[in-house]
């Protein structure tokens, strides 16, 4: 499985976590740093952890594209875990 793979299997968690988490507690939403940072954060510690872990050789690195569509699934994630919920929680 290539990281890229990884990457957004990774960020489809993290955007169900995150989630889960402002369902069962949405006052979170509120906090200073925003939800969608929170994903944002996520994507930048796996992009730490292949660097860490040597995945930065070539043909191993994690493409653009495929950081832009993990940040994206993870976040579009967040926001139909609240909605279908019906969460008060805020996350812009």
């Amino acid at each position: 499985m290539t990281v890229n793979r990884l990457f957004v299997g990774y960020m489809v968690l993290v955007g169900l976590l995150i989630g889960g988490i402002l369902v069962a507690a949405p006052q979170l939403g509120d906090f200073w740093i925003k939800p969608y940072f929170w994903v944002l954060i996520a994507a930048f510690l796996f992009d730490g952890a292949v660097v860490v872990l040597g995945y930065n050789a070539a043909g191993m690195r994690l493409a653009m594209e495929w950081r832009l569509l993990g940040f994206a699934i993870g976040i579009a994630l967040m926001v139909i875990v609240l909605k279908l919920t019906g969460s008060p929680a805020k996350y812009f």
